[in-house]
């Protein structure tokens, strides 16, 4: 039977800059409850480098960041929803300052660096170790907040709608969701007026990838099941440069290695090589064009990776901005103020999810959503760089304010069912979610990866439909673990984005498909709408 949690006013589901800020801004005035599966610092903030993108400079302009997100995004972008991100920049950073955020700083100002497909300096940072920065000044905010309660070791199962109410109401209404205890295997009922949802992108779909172990789309399969719509999953980001390492398989090299002065070299022919690809802006380039022009290298010369190199610049300078990468890889025997570092793109960023609008409003009752999770309209069909955090804290204050400004108008939960474990037995085969674990993971690098053809995107659907009948038929035979979980919502995930790239007959971003390599003249999003 299923432990129901002390009544909170709102549930935030996931840790990271998202749901800590609007957990924040909620407990102004509500109590919350904050869920975070495993630590409460292992989600993706902590692992961002870069910085956040913001206009504070005298000779950048609000329009001028409207389009450079706009061109990265290859017109995909909602325009209302880049301008009222960008607009609120500034504020979120005084923000971060507030909170004790350690800014870099150059003679008294912030220190902005630049980054691909950036046309000024906007990229507030501390060194290449930004996201820990935050989150642990989130972090610190809310362990001091007596309105706000840190429940890690929780794997959320499910969305409770209202198809789990005792006397089911008939409403689709959101009211908090089952949650695993990792610890004693029982499953909880963590319900609430208000559900906000923040539990991160869906990037361990794939091989190769920057994103954290629990990148497994929970929170984009969570809302699917639900009855929310989720569009352009297709538009998976790789990032152009991650180490190449048999040993370190996801450490990122950041954006802002290239925006100081890295250069990108064919280590077969010692030559830069991006003057082939975009003569223009070069290393600078956005990265979708980055990411498949060192594919092309590597696939061309049949190449293991290419080379990434800073070292013409003064070593103290590369000492000073990149401190953390420059221990990380001098412990791998890679010292970057003498040499190249060899890199490859790995899966970065997922730029689909849930559909919002400016409140952060879902299509369901009681159900709000910020972060990787959502689709926006912000990144459209490629994310500019450090646009991700911004969007974090954007959208987290305004599903906050939107839940704070019509609360009276929210119902009291009612009785909910409790999880009923009694039809299923312990698994004594918990190699079958090691398999399909893996299977997923490579099949999706293979024929859903930077470049696509219908047939590998049909290979890869046939493969999937065979695993979910097999993933469903386990979930409903064992008890939930936390790999079971994180499986079920890895291949629905797989699903969407599958899905969402075969509807797209053209390409766009960061969808290039060799069987319709044209871009249409008007640009539309991939809805897929729930069964």
């Amino acid at each position: 039977m299923t432990q129901q949690s002390a009544q909170h006013d709102v549930l935030v589901i996931g840790s990271g800059a998202a749901g800590l800020t609007a957990a924040l801004a909620l407990a102004e005035e509500k109590k919350v409850l904050v869920l975070a599966k495993g630590t409460l610092t292992g989600g993706s903030t902590a692992w961002a480098q870069g910085g956040i993108a913001a206009v504070l400079d005298a000779g950048d302009t609000f329009e001028d960041h409207i389009r450079d997100t706009m061109v990265a995004g290859a017109g995909l972008n909602d325009r209302e929803t880049v301008e009222f991100v960008i607009e609120r920049a500034p504020h979120a950073i005084d923000r971060l300052i507030e909170l004790g955020v350690p800014f870099n700083k150059e003679s008294g100002a912030l220190h902005l660096t630049r980054e691909g497909g950036h046309s000024h300096r906007r990229i507030v940072h501390v060194n290449d170790a930004t996201g820990w920065a935050v989150q642990s000044a989130l972090l610190k905010a809310a362990e001091e907040n007596p309105n706000i309660t840190l429940l890690p070791g929780r794997t959320c199962v499910d969305l409770i709608t209202g198809r789990h109410e005792l006397r089911y109401s008939g409403a689709g209404q959101v009211w908090g969701a089952y949650a695993l205890n990792e610890e004693t295997g029982e499953v909880e009922a963590h319900v609430a007026r208000a559900t906000v949802l923040a539990a991160g992108g869906a990037g361990r779909c794939y091989l190769f990838s920057t994103a954290p172990r629990g990148a497994t789309g929970d929170g984009i399969a969570m809302a699917w099941r639900g009855g929310a719509r989720v569009a352009n999953m297709e538009m998976m980001q790789f990032h152009p440069t991650c180490l190449y390492n048999l040993e370190v398989k996801n450490f990122l090299i950041t954006e802002a290695v290239r925006g100081e002065g890295g250069r990108l070299y064919n280590p077969r022919t010692g030559k830069r090589f991006m003057e082939f690809y975009d003569p223009e802006r070069l290393e600078l380039a956005p990265r979708d064009v980055v990411a498949r022009a060192i594919d092309a290298e590597i696939k061309r010369f049949g190449l293991d990776y290419v080379h990434l190199d800073i070292s013409h610049q003064p070593p103290e300078f590369v000492k000073e901005h990149f401190p953390t990468i420059h221990e990380k890889l001098l412990g791998l025997g890679i010292d970057m103020t003498t040499g190249p570092i060899p890199v490859v793109p790995a899966q970065h960023y997922t730029c689909g999810g849930v559909l919002v609008d400016l409140y952060a409003r879902t299509d369901l009752p009681g159900l709000w959503a910020a972060g990787e999770c959502i689709e926006s309209g912000l990144h459209g069909a490629n994310r500019l760089a450090s646009n991700s955090l911004l969007e974090c804290f954007v959208f987290g204050e305004a599903a906050a304010r939107d839940i704070l400004s019509m609360w009276d108008e929210l119902d009291a939960p009612p009785e909910i069912r409790p999880w009923d474990a009694s039809r299923v037995t312990d698994s004594d085969e918990a190699v079958v979610i090691k398999q399909n674990w893996t299977e997923i993971r490579r099949f999706m690098w293979n024929y859903v990866g930077i470049v696509r053809t219908t047939k590998r995107l049909e290979r890869a659907a046939n493969r999937i439909r065979l695993l979910q009948s097999e993933i469903d038929d386990y979930y409903g035979s064992f008890r939930v673990t936390t790999d079971l979980i994180e499986l079920r919502n890895l291949v629905q995930a797989a699903e969407l984005i599958v899905r969402c790239a075969l509807e797209r007959k053209e390409s766009r971003g960061l969808h290039f498909t060799l069987d319709h390599p044209q871009t249409d003249s008007i640009a539309r999003d991939t809805v897929l709408l729930p069964r």
